[in-house]
């Protein structure tokens, strides 16, 4: 399976809901916590992904795609999309 990371700040309820979401799928993750140097690490989210506006958190990045946050990734799991993506990142 493909590299999932996700990228939270201390204080943001989203990110925990994912962390939960995918602890609940059993599956492994790399947190990256940017909360120490959010704007930075927002800015630099923001280009490498090409986000326009505000880069929120969480960022979930599953294997090369970039998930979005927490409303994109539950959305995904309801559909079943989500068990797709991970089915084929073996």
């Amino acid at each position: 399976m493909k590299n999932i990371i996700i990228y939270t700040v201390d204080y943001c309820p989203y990110c925990k809901k994912a962390e939960m979401l995918l602890q609940e799928k059993g599956l492994d993750y790399r947190k990256i916590d940017i909360s120490e140097n959010e704007e930075e690490y927002r800015n630099k989210l923001g280009e490498y992904y090409g986000i326009k506006g505000r880069v929120t958190v969480p960022q979930i990045i599953i294997g090369d795609k970039r998930i979005g946050g927490y409303d994109d990734l539950n959305k995904m799991n309801k559909s079943g999309e989500l068990d797709k993506l991970l089915e084929n990142q073996v």
